[in-house]
């Protein structure tokens, strides 16, 4: 006899976020669920943790389906879904890593704020059965590259999510970092650091730097500067085409790239960081809240007065 399945098996990977002891309840169920439902499984090491032991193991891995996989090497199969079980900074890492292949993320929220993560634990079958059902709510976010130079030459390309952003160290004094848009000078901040968003990313540490909300939709990225030295420097909104290049004038003090709060660098006196909209995007599972519903939940804006 035949295999009773005519197309190849599709293949769900699940990334966890580490020591979050609500994952190993999470994994039992969703394991035999994605089995159930005709998916081979890949986890990546930190879900691995959890699946050890007689209360670790579900039916569904009992038949031999699941792999591990480290997760920069999850991008080399072909994902037709990607379970996220953690907070946005899982998900900030999951979306980096799977970005190429353009696969749908299904974030579990097990942190505090959730932006990202909107599906809380008790809402994740409902949610798997609408994606089954093909009834599940899709939202494509843009991602940003973003490219360090020093002495004219790459030293590394990468792709963010959220924000990228370049700031002094803990004992450093303030560094001087001249923007430019498409080439043209903008202006020169003397500040902590100088933060580059995308409309995700602008609900994040751009917000709190006092930085615009913008919404998932827009085409546009932000530059937000922290604590800038000249009352007269505010954040600047550019369409997502333009190329941002920010160089850094350290004078001998000490800088710092991070990628989506998540990756780090030390810069150099006249390192260049470019960035502008990526090709690739971001797929995520939606509840089917509005986006400013969201930012009534999370940022505690208040309901509208009956």
């Amino acid at each position: 006899m035949g295999s009773p399945q005519s197309s190849p098996q599709k293949i769900a990977a699940i990334i966890s976020r580490p020591n979050r002891p609500e994952v190993g309840e999470i994994l039992v169920g969703l394991l035999d669920w994605l089995v159930q439902h005709g998916y081979k499984v890949i986890i990546d090491q930190e879900s691995a943790k959890y699946t050890s032991g007689p209360e670790g193991v579900s039916q569904g891995t009992s038949k031999g389906v699941t792999q591990i996989v480290p997760r920069q090497q999850m991008a080399s199969y072909p994902l037709a879904l990607v379970v996220v079980l953690g907070g946005d900074g899982t998900l900030l890492a999951a979306a980096r890593v799977t970005a190429e292949i353009d696969v749908p993320l299904l974030g579990v929220n097990l942190g505090a704020l959730g932006f990202l993560t909107e599906v809380p634990p008790e809402a994740l079958y409902p949610m798997l059965d609408a994606i089954a059902e093909g009834k599940a709510t899709v939202e494509r976010r843009s991602l940003m590259r973003c490219e360090l130079l020093r002495d004219g030459k790459s030293h590394g390309t990468y792709l963010v999510f959220n924000d990228a952003v370049v700031s002094k160290t803990a004992l450093a004094r303030l560094n001087t970092y001249e923007l430019f848009i498409d080439k043209v000078f903008v202006t020169s901040y003397r500040a902590d650091g100088v933060i580059i968003a995308t409309p995700t990313g602008s609900t994040a540490y751009s917000l709190s730097a006092g930085g615009p909300v913008v919404t998932p939709g827009v085409q546009a990225l932000v530059i937000t500067p922290v604590s800038p030295h000249s009352l007269t420097h505010r954040p600047l909104v550019v369409p997502d085409s333009s190329e941002i290049e920010l160089l850094v004038r350290s004078e001998q003090e000490l800088a710092y790239l991070s990628l989506d709060g998540q990756r780090g660098q030390d810069l150099r006196d006249g390192d260049r960081i470019c960035c502008r909209r990526s090709e690739h995007e971001v797929q995520l599972f939606r509840t089917g809240n509005n986006f400013f519903q969201v930012l009534r939940t999370k940022l505690k804006w208040g309901e509208r007065p009956v």
